[in-house]
């Protein structure tokens, strides 16, 4: 079986369980392993079942599923090849796309502007309700049942859905980019939730930026934007002061050349909306 078919065919989560390597947590799309190659507390590998790709947040490598067995065996493509040709995994890609779609079947019943009174005073507990042309409502439908929440669309159509009791997307997971005509310095300012970049555009003249604004909607999706980051001569990091967000700004302080980390701005909070939040509120 040739490289094309083994990735086609092959799950990196069924490789993983052969050498006896399970989650430390996970939902029905993504995981969080240790490391393959370092002992670590905190699971730095993040796992897209879907994409079957694998992403090493403290190293930043990319793994697909034979790459993962070179790590762990330490042995050549060909080794890899022969060792996983041995098995009879269980679960494919197909397969397993399957068994999670039914868990994650949606319909989107309608989007519009942001009037509902729940969402409104969700908006409103998050100290930025000025800025609503940003998002949407979005009415869905999940597993039979009917919900609605705070909209915020991705670059590859999907949703990043919020309100008070969820958080989930519907459709494709990936990143969101604003442009900015007037970015002269080519600049780029980098969030990691929607709520951040909301928040940044709540007090953005007192930074005077004109930059370009790209949210991750997920530090697992930062594999799909490390090289167009090295076309920007500057980057301005918004990320959390949690371990997944320490991992990516440690990175992209080693690999990039001109990177301001200003999560100092809220070195004591979660993140720059738990800030911007708290400093209104006061």
């Amino acid at each position: 079986m040739n490289c094309k078919k083994i990735k086609q065919h092959f799950s990196i989560r069924s490789v993983l369980e052969s050498f006896s390597l399970f989650p430390v947590r996970e939902n029905c799309r993504t995981a969080f392993y240790f490391a393959l190659d370092r002992e670590e507390k905190v699971p730095s590998l993040c796992v897209d079942f879907i994409e079957n790709i694998a992403f090493d947040f403290g190293t930043g490598k990319s793994y697909d599923v034979i790459s993962v067995v070179q790590q762990i065996k330490k042995c050549s493509v060909a080794e890899a090849l022969k060792y996983l040709s041995s098995f009879n995994f269980r679960v494919s890609i197909q397969t397993f796309a399957e068994q999670i779609q039914p868990e994650t079947s949606y319909r989107i019943l309608k989007v519009n502007d942001v009037r509902h009174p729940a969402l409104i005073q969700y908006l409103d507990s998050r100290k930025v309700s000025e800025q609503k042309k940003w998002i949407r409502e979005v009415h869905y439908e999940l597993n039979g049942r009917k919900y609605f929440g705070i909209g915020f669309k991705n670059d590859s159509g999907g949703f990043e859905i919020r309100n008070k009791y969820t958080k989930l997307c519907l459709g494709s997971k990936d990143v969101t980019w604003i442009n900015n005509s007037n970015n002269m310095n080519n600049e780029v300012a980098v969030f990691e939730g929607f709520f951040d970049y909301l928040s940044f555009r709540n007090v953005e003249s007192q930074f005077n930026l004109t930059c370009d604004c790209l949210v991750l909607n997920s530090t697992a999706m930062f594999f799909k934007v490390e090289k167009v980051l090295k076309e920007y001569h500057k980057i301005l990091l918004f990320l959390d002061n949690d371990d997944n967000g320490k991992f990516v700004a440690s990175k992209i302080k080693k690999e990039y050349d001109d990177v301001g980390d200003c999560s100092i701005l809220y070195h004591d909070f979660k993140d720059m909306n738990d800030w911007f939040a708290q400093d209104i509120a006061d």
